[in-house]
């Protein structure tokens, strides 16, 4: 086991802010993770788990222990009479996952392609995008237990797993099916995760900019590979690439609302995005808010609004030289409007990233 001291943490975070680990360890199997705990220095200090540093705010050095999660692999697990179960490392990227199993022949990730981060980290957040959340796809994961070292399989009941949420972003216990669970948060470090792929797949359409692409293209029933490049085509238009725009996503979750609610704000703003969900309860356009509290373009220091999408927050600097945005910088922002959003709407967004 090897601990790095003083890394840089800015390579490791896709809004590129500067930082250090004070320590860090490449995890590439469960054995690591045991070594480190048996370690007498280590073993019993606090630890980070950091995946694709693509939901992460940095606003300064990290001092519990960076666990670099860098497990690999991906394999048909087993095959069901309805769904191929395809498992992949923790450490493996996202959007490579996803592209592996449509040339395998296993559809159903197509929807959330382009989805920055790694696989272990999807579960944690529970990702999604244009109707299709990690949950509606989930089959287990196996994670390591940070203070045993214990292997542990969990399935979706047991993850507890909301809107961009689960067990793993909290602590004490938590609701899930009429159950209490034990949180996990700063716990477990994921190592793998399986994922059950139907073999009756349907399109799941629905959302206006894949209608759009379905009319500019005459195609009621796309495939998969094409609902695939279709999203990718979506999301590159809308929002910048990490590796030249430093950036976290989606920075905050989209609010859900009363029906009630909802008709007072249009009875103000006709115009505003919202969505309709099965609960009864409505979705709004978190983006849509901010775009129309004037933030769209906006700087606090080297941290800005996109352009082309108020929903994501991005680094104006190099950063490469250390000028960029800091965590600071970027949390004052995301404050600002969450506060102008509130006074407008009456509604506080909650941001998606995790800040350390």
């Amino acid at each position: 086991m090897l601990v790095e001291k003083n890394v840089p943490l800015q390579p490791f975070n896709t809004f590129h802010i500067v930082a250090k680990a004070h320590a860090l360890v490449r995890v590439g199997s469960e054995a690591d993770v045991r070594e480190l705990l048996a370690d007498p220095e280590w073993g019993g200090t606090p630890k980070f788990v950091l995946g694709g540093g693509s939901n992460v705010v940095f606003t300064g050095d990290v001092k519990p222990v960076v666990l670099k999660v860098e497990v690999k692999g991906r394999r048909l697990v087993e095959e069901t009479p309805r769904a191929f179960i395809v498992e992949a490392g923790g450490g493996e990227i996202w959007h490579d996952f996803v592209a592996w199993t449509l040339a395998q022949g296993y559809p159903g990730l197509e929807n959330m392609a382009l989805i920055p981060g790694t696989v272990g980290a999807s579960p944690v957040q529970n990702v999604g995008a244009y109707g299709v959340e990690l949950q509606d796809r989930f089959d287990s994961l196996d994670a390591v237990d940070l203070q045993t070292g214990q292997l542990f399989t969990l399935n979706a009941a047991q993850c507890a797993f909301g809107y961009r949420d689960s067990v793993f972003k909290h602590g004490g216990t938590v609701q899930s099916g009429g159950h209490q669970v034990l949180g996990l948060k700063d716990r477990a470090l994921i190592l793998r995760v399986r994922f059950a792929l139907p073999k009756a797949w349907k399109p799941v359409l629905g959302y206006a900019d894949i209608e759009k692409k379905m009319a500019e293209q005459g195609c009621i029933q796309p495939t998969a590979q094409q609902l695939f490049d279709w999203v990718c085509a979506i999301r590159r238009a809308k929002l910048p690439d990490p590796a030249v725009i430093g950036n976290a996503g989606s920075f905050f979750k989209n609010p859900t609302v009363t029906p009630e609610q909802c008709a007072d704000i249009i009875a103000r703003d006709p115009k505003v995005v919202h969505y309709h969900l099965a609960d009864g309860s409505v979705k709004l356009a978190a983006g849509w808010l901010i775009d129309s509290c004037g933030w769209k373009g906006k700087s606090v220091g080297q941290a800005g609004v996109y352009e082309k999408q108020a929903l994501v927050l991005v680094n104006r600097g190099a950063g490469t030289d250390g000028n960029g945005a800091t965590g600071g910088e970027v949390m004052t922002l995301a404050k600002a409007i969450q506060t102008s959003v509130y006074e407008r709407f009456g509604i506080l967004l909650e941001p998606e990233p995790v800040v350390v």
